[in-house]
Protein backbone atom coordinates (compact mmCIF):
# COMPACT_ATOMS: atom_id res chain seq x y z
CA UNK A 1 0.00 0.00 0.00
CA UNK A 2 1.22 3.42 -1.02
CA UNK A 3 1.00 4.88 2.46
CA UNK A 4 3.34 2.27 3.92
CA UNK A 5 6.72 3.84 3.22
CA UNK A 6 9.65 5.02 5.28
CA UNK A 7 10.65 8.67 5.53
CA UNK A 8 13.20 8.58 2.71
CA UNK A 9 10.72 7.09 0.23
CA UNK A 10 11.17 4.23 -2.20
CA UNK A 11 14.54 2.98 -3.43
CA UNK A 12 14.44 0.42 -6.22
CA UNK A 13 17.63 -1.64 -6.54
CA UNK A 14 18.00 -3.97 -9.50
CA UNK A 15 20.10 -7.07 -8.97
CA UNK A 16 19.44 -6.85 -5.25
CA UNK A 17 19.57 -10.53 -4.37
CA UNK A 18 23.35 -10.86 -3.97
CA UNK A 19 26.73 -9.16 -3.94
CA UNK A 20 26.84 -5.40 -4.38
CA UNK A 21 23.09 -5.21 -4.89
CA UNK A 22 22.29 -6.98 -1.65
CA UNK A 23 24.76 -4.89 0.33
CA UNK A 24 23.26 -1.75 -1.22
CA UNK A 25 19.72 -2.77 -0.28
CA UNK A 26 20.74 -3.36 3.33
CA UNK A 27 22.65 -0.07 3.49
CA UNK A 28 19.85 2.03 1.98
CA UNK A 29 17.37 0.55 4.44
CA UNK A 30 19.57 1.95 7.22
CA UNK A 31 19.01 5.40 5.72
CA UNK A 32 15.25 5.01 5.96
CA UNK A 33 14.35 3.92 2.45
CA UNK A 34 11.65 1.39 1.75
CA UNK A 35 13.56 -0.96 -0.54
CA UNK A 36 12.28 -2.74 -3.63
CA UNK A 37 14.69 -5.63 -4.10
CA UNK A 38 14.78 -6.47 -7.79
CA UNK A 39 16.03 -9.87 -8.92
CA UNK A 40 16.01 -12.12 -11.97
CA UNK A 41 16.68 -15.70 -10.79
CA UNK A 42 17.86 -15.45 -7.19
CA UNK A 43 14.53 -15.61 -5.37
CA UNK A 44 16.08 -17.14 -2.25
CA UNK A 45 18.73 -14.42 -2.07
CA UNK A 46 16.18 -11.68 -2.65
CA UNK A 47 13.94 -13.05 0.08
CA UNK A 48 16.90 -13.27 2.46
CA UNK A 49 17.68 -9.61 1.75
CA UNK A 50 14.08 -8.65 2.44
CA UNK A 51 14.02 -10.69 5.65
CA UNK A 52 17.22 -9.04 6.90
CA UNK A 53 15.82 -5.55 6.28
CA UNK A 54 12.53 -6.37 7.98
CA UNK A 55 14.32 -7.97 10.94
CA UNK A 56 16.16 -4.67 11.44
CA UNK A 57 12.87 -2.75 11.45
CA UNK A 58 12.91 -1.60 7.82
CA UNK A 59 10.53 -2.08 4.93
CA UNK A 60 11.33 -4.15 1.86
CA UNK A 61 9.83 -6.51 -0.64
CA UNK A 62 11.18 -8.59 -3.52
CA UNK A 63 10.17 -8.06 -7.15
CA UNK A 64 11.11 -10.44 -9.96
CA UNK A 65 12.04 -9.03 -13.36
CA UNK A 66 14.60 -9.94 -16.00
CA UNK A 67 16.30 -6.62 -16.80
CA UNK A 68 17.35 -8.13 -20.14
CA UNK A 69 13.67 -8.33 -21.12
CA UNK A 70 12.42 -4.88 -22.09
CA UNK A 71 8.79 -5.84 -21.51
CA UNK A 72 9.50 -6.78 -17.87
CA UNK A 73 10.80 -3.38 -16.81
CA UNK A 74 7.66 -1.18 -16.68
CA UNK A 75 5.76 -3.77 -14.58
CA UNK A 76 8.68 -3.88 -12.13
CA UNK A 77 8.43 -0.15 -11.47
CA UNK A 78 4.63 -0.24 -11.36
CA UNK A 79 4.66 -3.04 -8.77
CA UNK A 80 7.19 -1.22 -6.59
CA UNK A 81 5.17 1.99 -6.81
CA UNK A 82 1.99 0.18 -5.81
CA UNK A 83 3.69 -1.42 -2.82
CA UNK A 84 5.66 1.50 -1.40
CA UNK A 85 4.59 4.74 -3.07
CA UNK A 86 6.55 7.23 -5.19
CA UNK A 87 10.07 6.39 -6.30
CA UNK A 88 12.88 8.54 -4.89
CA UNK A 89 15.98 6.56 -5.83
CA UNK A 90 16.93 4.09 -8.55
CA UNK A 91 20.10 2.04 -8.20
CA UNK A 92 20.60 0.29 -11.55
CA UNK A 93 22.93 -2.44 -10.36
CA UNK A 94 21.81 -5.49 -12.37
CA UNK A 95 24.47 -6.65 -14.79
CA UNK A 96 26.20 -9.72 -16.18
CA UNK A 97 29.77 -10.50 -17.21
CA UNK A 98 28.55 -12.37 -20.25
CA UNK A 99 30.54 -15.10 -21.95
CA UNK A 100 34.30 -14.91 -21.32
CA UNK A 101 35.38 -14.89 -24.95
CA UNK A 102 37.56 -12.88 -27.26
CA UNK A 103 35.57 -10.58 -29.52
CA UNK A 104 36.41 -12.78 -32.52
CA UNK A 105 34.85 -15.76 -30.70
CA UNK A 106 31.57 -14.11 -29.71
CA UNK A 107 28.31 -14.72 -31.51
CA UNK A 108 25.61 -12.13 -32.11
CA UNK A 109 23.51 -13.98 -29.54
CA UNK A 110 26.09 -13.83 -26.72
CA UNK A 111 26.76 -10.15 -27.38
CA UNK A 112 23.07 -9.34 -27.63
CA UNK A 113 22.28 -10.83 -24.22
CA UNK A 114 25.15 -8.88 -22.63
CA UNK A 115 24.00 -5.60 -24.17
CA UNK A 116 20.32 -6.29 -23.46
CA UNK A 117 21.05 -6.55 -19.72
CA UNK A 118 23.94 -4.17 -19.18
CA UNK A 119 23.07 -1.38 -21.61
CA UNK A 120 19.50 -1.50 -22.88
CA UNK A 121 18.11 -2.75 -19.56
CA UNK A 122 19.90 -0.01 -17.65
CA UNK A 123 18.69 2.64 -20.09
CA UNK A 124 15.09 1.44 -19.84
CA UNK A 125 15.26 1.42 -16.03
CA UNK A 126 16.59 4.97 -16.15
CA UNK A 127 13.76 5.86 -18.50
CA UNK A 128 11.16 4.59 -16.03
CA UNK A 129 12.87 6.49 -13.21
CA UNK A 130 12.93 9.75 -15.16
CA UNK A 131 9.23 9.44 -15.92
CA UNK A 132 8.57 9.24 -12.18
CA UNK A 133 11.15 11.66 -10.78
CA UNK A 134 11.32 14.49 -13.32
CA UNK A 135 9.53 17.73 -12.51
CA UNK A 136 8.71 17.82 -16.22
CA UNK A 137 6.48 14.80 -15.60
CA UNK A 138 5.08 16.07 -12.31
CA UNK A 139 7.64 14.34 -10.11
CA UNK A 140 9.41 15.76 -7.11
CA UNK A 141 12.96 14.90 -8.14
CA UNK A 142 15.32 12.25 -6.91
CA UNK A 143 18.49 10.37 -7.69
CA UNK A 144 19.59 7.78 -10.24
CA UNK A 145 22.74 5.79 -9.48
CA UNK A 146 24.13 3.63 -12.28
CA UNK A 147 26.71 0.90 -11.64
CA UNK A 148 29.62 0.93 -14.04
CA UNK A 149 33.09 -0.58 -13.72
CA UNK A 150 36.72 0.49 -13.89
CA UNK A 151 36.85 -1.97 -16.81
CA UNK A 152 35.29 0.82 -18.87
CA UNK A 153 38.56 2.75 -18.84
CA UNK A 154 40.99 -0.16 -18.40
CA UNK A 155 39.53 -2.25 -21.23
CA UNK A 156 38.69 -5.31 -19.15
CA UNK A 157 40.48 -8.55 -18.43
CA UNK A 158 41.18 -10.97 -21.32
CA UNK A 159 37.88 -12.37 -22.55
CA UNK A 160 35.87 -9.55 -21.00
CA UNK A 161 36.38 -6.78 -23.53
CA UNK A 162 32.68 -6.88 -24.46
CA UNK A 163 31.75 -6.47 -20.81
CA UNK A 164 34.10 -3.51 -20.51
CA UNK A 165 32.54 -1.91 -23.59
CA UNK A 166 29.07 -2.31 -22.09
CA UNK A 167 30.23 -0.50 -18.96
CA UNK A 168 31.75 2.24 -21.11
CA UNK A 169 28.23 2.88 -22.35
CA UNK A 170 27.09 3.32 -18.74
CA UNK A 171 29.71 6.02 -18.12
CA UNK A 172 28.45 7.90 -21.17
CA UNK A 173 24.87 7.46 -19.99
CA UNK A 174 25.71 8.94 -16.59
CA UNK A 175 27.18 12.07 -18.16
CA UNK A 176 24.59 12.48 -20.91
CA UNK A 177 21.51 11.75 -18.83
CA UNK A 178 22.71 14.13 -16.13
CA UNK A 179 22.94 16.89 -18.73
CA UNK A 180 19.47 16.03 -19.98
CA UNK A 181 17.53 15.87 -16.70
CA UNK A 182 19.65 17.74 -14.15
CA UNK A 183 17.43 20.80 -14.44
CA UNK A 184 14.37 18.65 -13.72
CA UNK A 185 15.31 17.78 -10.15
CA UNK A 186 17.23 14.58 -10.92
CA UNK A 187 20.83 13.90 -9.99
CA UNK A 188 22.39 11.18 -12.14
CA UNK A 189 25.61 9.70 -10.83
CA UNK A 190 27.58 6.48 -11.20
CA UNK A 191 29.83 4.16 -9.25
CA UNK A 192 32.72 2.37 -10.95
CA UNK A 193 33.83 -0.56 -8.78
CA UNK A 194 37.10 -2.36 -9.27
CA UNK A 195 37.40 -6.06 -8.54
CA UNK A 196 34.91 -6.76 -5.75
CA UNK A 197 34.67 -9.98 -3.76
CA UNK A 198 31.38 -11.48 -4.99
CA UNK A 199 30.29 -14.75 -6.56
CA UNK A 200 31.01 -13.18 -9.97
CA UNK A 201 34.73 -12.81 -9.18
CA UNK A 202 36.94 -15.17 -11.15
CA UNK A 203 40.25 -16.62 -9.84
CA UNK A 204 42.06 -14.73 -12.63
CA UNK A 205 40.59 -11.46 -11.38
CA UNK A 206 41.66 -12.24 -7.82
CA UNK A 207 45.24 -12.89 -8.91
CA UNK A 208 45.30 -9.77 -11.05
CA UNK A 209 44.04 -7.48 -8.33
CA UNK A 210 46.63 -8.55 -5.76
CA UNK A 211 49.49 -7.53 -8.01
CA UNK A 212 47.85 -4.71 -9.96
CA UNK A 213 46.03 -2.71 -7.29
CA UNK A 214 47.83 -0.24 -5.01
CA UNK A 215 45.86 -1.45 -1.97
CA UNK A 216 46.73 -5.04 -2.85
CA UNK A 217 43.32 -6.56 -2.24
CA UNK A 218 39.83 -6.95 -3.62
CA UNK A 219 37.09 -4.65 -2.48
CA UNK A 220 34.07 -5.75 -0.49
CA UNK A 221 30.45 -5.29 -1.54
CA UNK A 222 29.81 -3.19 1.57
CA UNK A 223 32.45 -0.69 0.45
CA UNK A 224 30.62 -0.13 -2.81
CA UNK A 225 27.29 0.09 -0.99
CA UNK A 226 28.68 2.89 1.18
CA UNK A 227 29.62 4.82 -1.95
CA UNK A 228 26.12 4.38 -3.37
CA UNK A 229 24.53 5.50 -0.10
CA UNK A 230 26.72 8.61 0.01
CA UNK A 231 25.88 9.55 -3.58
CA UNK A 232 22.18 9.14 -2.81
CA UNK A 233 22.40 11.28 0.33
CA UNK A 234 22.06 15.05 0.83
CA UNK A 235 25.81 15.08 1.51
CA UNK A 236 26.32 14.60 -2.24
CA UNK A 237 23.73 17.18 -3.30
CA UNK A 238 26.13 18.99 -5.66
CA UNK A 239 27.55 15.82 -7.22
CA UNK A 240 26.10 15.02 -10.65
CA UNK A 241 27.12 13.60 -14.00
CA UNK A 242 30.22 11.84 -12.70
CA UNK A 243 31.52 8.41 -11.75
CA UNK A 244 32.83 7.68 -8.25
CA UNK A 245 35.61 5.10 -8.57
CA UNK A 246 35.81 2.46 -5.83
CA UNK A 247 38.74 0.36 -6.94
CA UNK A 248 41.55 0.43 -4.40
CA UNK A 249 43.51 2.86 -6.61
CA UNK A 250 43.30 0.78 -9.77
Amino acid sequence: MAGQQNGAGLALVTGGSRGIGRATCLRLAQDGYAVAVGYTHGADGANETVAAIRAAGGQADAFQADIGDAAAIPPLFEAADARFGPLRLLVANAGILGEERRIDEHTPETLRRLLDVNVLGTMLCAQQAVRRLSTRHGGKGGTIVLLGSVAARLGGLPGLVAYAASKGAIETLVRGLSNEVGSEGIRVVGVAPGVIHTDMTSPDAERSVRSGTPLGRMGEAQEVAEAVAWLASPAASYVAGTMLTVSGGR
